[in-house]
């Protein structure tokens, strides 16, 4: 499964249990979509940069009450990059949580986790 795959499968889980209008309280994810910047003509990759644009930063977001959650999706072999490692360590050194999720199964156990 890609890596993508996995992350729009944890998504669409994490939104139907408990990001739904009668959720309460309604929890937050949404994705940093970097990737989308790596064919982009450099003229508008540096208004992007500008407006903050960020290397390494992990592909959801995830808001729980009181705790904030970064979570980079990987397939079971798939390795992080120099500048996700560097994002990492510094979201860490913040007191955030930062988690490599390899399967839809590792997202589920991590939000019940976190939700307890």
């Amino acid at each position: 499964m890609t890596e993508s795959k996995i992350q729009s499968q944890a998504v669409r889980w994490f939104t139907n249990n408990y990001c739904l209008k009668h959720h309460n309280p309604r929890c937050v994810i949404f994705a940093v979509p970097n990737e989308a910047t790596q064919n982009m003509p450099w003229a508008q990759l540096m208004k992007f940069k500008a407006t903050g644009l960020l290397a390494g930063v992990s592909d959801t977001v995830v808001l729980l009450p009181g705790k904030t959650l970064f979570v980079e999706f990987k397939t079971p072999t798939g390795t992080q990059s120099k500048s996700q490692k560097e994002f990492q360590k510094r979201v860490e050194a913040l007191g955030f949580l930062y988690c490599i999720v390899r399967s839809v199964e590792d997202f589920k156990k991590l939000i019940k986790k976190q939700i307890l």
